[in-house]
């Protein structure tokens, strides 16, 4: 029997552990004057973070390719290992095999469009209220009839 018999309790502390790291972390944001503009700042960490946390699977405070294909998979966007390793390189710049959370908040913050923070975007749109489309309904012919 394994000497680790509180195995819930430990996960349980890691991810608050991780959880505080993080909220470090947007801390950081929330003071930097460069963001200062953002719209809604807090609000969007809180929910980067909890994305973030999410797919963080060994809970070492950094995505790596499995956590990034799961979160592929989850969103319905399986990608192959290739497009992951290049995924992976597009919000890292190259400098590590993993995604941290300040390069994933960068990414998400920043202006260039990574295809990740594309189907993070996109994802958030589709979860979110469903859209009623505006004005009068289009006019209609007995041709577009079925």
């Amino acid at each position: 029997m394994p000497s680790n018999v509180q195995g819930g309790k430990t996960f349980g502390l890691l991810k608050e552990q991780q959880r505080s790291k993080l909220e470090e972390i947007n801390k950081e944001y929330l003071e930097d004057q460069k963001y200062r503009d953002e719209e809604d700042l807090a609000e969007k960490l809180e929910g980067l973070k909890n994305k973030y946390a999410e797919f963080d699977l060994n809970d070492q405070g950094e995505i790596d390719l499995m956590g990034l294909k799961r979160m592929m998979e989850k969103l319905g966007v399986p990608k192959t290992h290739l497009e992951l390793k290049k995924m992976i390189v597009e919000v890292t710049g190259g400098s590590s095999n993993t995604i941290n959370y300040r390069d994933f908040v960068k990414m998400m913050l920043g202006k260039r469009s990574a295809v990740l923070k594309l189907v993070l975007v996109f994802e958030d749109k589709a979860n979110g209220t469903p859209c009623k489309p505006d004005g009068p309904p289009p006019k209609r012919d007995i041709a577009s009839l079925p």
